[in-house]
């Protein structure tokens, strides 16, 4: 019986609708007959935001709320960024859609006090404002003369701080900037030398119910092949490793002549210890590749480094 309805469940946040509401219009414009509402409501992670992240724990900070609105019958299926999709998701819950990535690259943004610096030439002392573990990590181990500070809220509240002189510069992810039509305060670009960027970032993931073969059908116009072969790559590399949203672990992808090559990094806290690598094979079968890439990593001392963080934030809950 073909679906009259559909229901999406999304984060309140503004780039989450941004991000909701393209979704939607990009399937009324596929689907005309179709009826789409949006439920939008606030998840843990959008809740509290006096404390880090890393301290308040990372799977399902963003998802649980909207995942548990399908599971009661109450949404079709959910929007995330999909960097914010565990790899592990609960029973009855599929990813079913992967839309076609934004730039998943982490960039640097000034106010206009240091308007003539670029990351590496920031000068010693120099504030910068980060939420995740992964970019705090990367950043000690290249630039350890530079002071880092948690920065929490949505993209205009920490703007708004870095322009008040609270920061000397945030490190964002450049697909959230130019959704929200911040692509002007984009001041550098960080070469994936210096910051491999987190798993997923940049696309949409559509999660919804298992079993529900015309919701599949309705969403698949959305999947971008290209993506979702890169993103399952690296969410099979973070799986195996472990991983979640707020642990040191970041990632490249491409995919040339069908052939996918995957790089991976794990490093300490303190970024005193960064070990990277690189695997390839075909696109067609992308997961093998992530779990190929995370053991190579783990035989170079990965899975010490993840083991001793999580003793870390675990003493700290």
């Amino acid at each position: 019986m073909p679906l009259e309805k559909l229901r999406i469940a999304s984060r309140r946040s503004q780039l989450a609708m941004v991000q909701t509401n393209w979704v939607k219009k990009e399937l009324e414009l596929a689907h005309p007959g179709l009826a789409i509402s949006i439920e939008a409501m606030a998840t843990q992670g959008d809740k509290i935001l006096d404390v880090a992240l890393a301290k308040i724990g990372d799977k399902g900070l963003f998802t649980k709320e909207l995942e548990a609105q399908m599971l009661v019958g109450h949404a079709e299926i959910a929007v995330h960024s999909l960097k914010d999709l565990p790899t592990n998701l609960p029973n009855g819950l599929i990813l079913g859609c992967i839309t076609k990535r934004e730039d998943p690259a982490d960039a640097l943004v000034v106010n206009s006090k240091n308007e003539k610096y670029q990351l590496e030439t920031l000068p010693s002392g120099s504030i910068v404002g980060t939420s995740s573990l992964r970019r705090l990590a990367q950043l000690r181990y290249n630039y350890p003369d530079l002071v880092f500070k948690d920065v929490r809220g949505n993209v205009i509240t920490r703007l708004e701080k870095l322009d008040a002189g609270e920061y000397d510069c945030l490190i964002l992810a450049a697909a959230g900037l130019s959704r929200l039509g911040f692509s002007k305060r984009i001041h550098q670009i960080i070469p994936s030398s210096i910051s491999l960027h987190a798993v997923g970032q940049g696309a949409l993931g559509i999660e919804c119910v298992n079993e529900r073969p015309e919701v599949i059908e309705i969403i698949k116009c959305l999947e971008h092949k290209d993506t979702s072969q890169r993103c399952l790559a690296e969410r099979s590399f973070l799986r195996e490793l472990e991983g979640g949203c707020q642990v040191p672990i970041g990632v490249n992808s491409k995919i040339e002549d069908g052939v996918l090559t995957l790089i991976g990094m794990v490093a300490s806290l303190d970024g005193k210890q960064l070990i990277r690598d690189q695997a390839s094979g075909l696109a067609i079968d992308p997961e093998p590749i992530g779990i190929k890439l995370a053991n190579v990593l783990k035989s170079q001392g990965a899975g010490e480094i993840l083991q001793e963080i999580f003793n870390i934030t675990r003493d700290i809950d």
